[in-house]
């Protein structure tokens, strides 16, 4: 556990907790918020070096939205999941931020994921995404769902792609309004300065902690609604 992600006491209050997670260099970022009843409580985002640190925090979080695959086929396939394409074509302009999930083989060592025919950005994740192949386990996916950030920020935006990138000026900026129009108290996580995290970072973190959320109430919506199961017995799916 780093010096950013000390261990939570215990609540003082009856609540539950939810949490967004994305990685970031150096590790993970986490946004969690108290829920209680109609109240929602953001909390100060941190950093963790490795994802059972996120698993392992005490007190558990109720549903966690992990921003990176959770399942993946045993040979590379156009398109990749079907969890996958069918995102791309909700998605329309913004299609290309689902990327294909890594594959997945078994070894002596575990389950290792095969880099070939990956687009630039997941291979510089690569590390992340095989902590999470190597913990994850289907009794985990009672509190913990893959996300996508778009698809996040498609169901804020009414059901609409947003315009632009989100790595350009524009494209930060009509996040952040977003945000400040639909997440409650969502100032106190993107106006943070966590090491390792970029202003991208934070807006998708917030993004996906509001998923978290739906996802506690029941609202989330699954990714294909029949999702399908890998050789380790994940749901390949992803929840907006």
């Amino acid at each position: 556990m780093t010096a950013e992600s000390p261990l939570r006491r215990g609540p003082n209050l009856p609540y539950s907790l939810v949490a967004g997670v994305t990685p970031c260099r150096g590790g993970w970022l986490v946004a969690a918020a108290k829920q209680q009843g109609t109240i929602f409580a953001p909390e100060d985002p941190i950093r963790t070096e490795t994802f059972m640190d996120v698993v392992d925090m005490r007190p558990g979080y109720s549903s966690i939205a992990l921003n990176a695959p959770v399942g993946g086929l045993d040979r590379a396939m156009v398109g990749g999941r079907s969890c996958d394409r069918e995102a791309r074509i909700l998605l329309g302009r913004r299609a290309s931020a689902v990327k294909n999930a890594p594959t997945r083989v078994d070894s002596r060592a575990g389950i290792d994921l095969l880099p070939d025919n990956l687009d630039a950005i997941s291979r510089t994740l690569l590390p992340r995404y095989q902590e999470v192949a190597t913990e994850m386990a289907p009794f985990r996916q009672r509190t913990i769902y893959e996300v996508n950030t778009d698809l996040s920020f498609f169901e804020l935006n009414d059901g609409a792609p947003m315009r632009w990138a989100k790595h350009s000026e524009k494209g930060r900026a009509e996040r952040r309004a977003l945000l400040e129009a639909k997440v409650p108290g969502v100032l106190r996580i993107i106006d943070s300065e966590v090491p390792g995290a970029t202003q991208s970072h934070l807006l998708d973190v917030a993004a996906i902690l509001w998923t978290a959320r739906r996802i506690f109430a029941k609202a989330g919506i699954r990714i294909p609604v029949d999702p399908e199961w890998d050789e380790q017995g994940l749901r390949m799916e992803i929840v907006r």
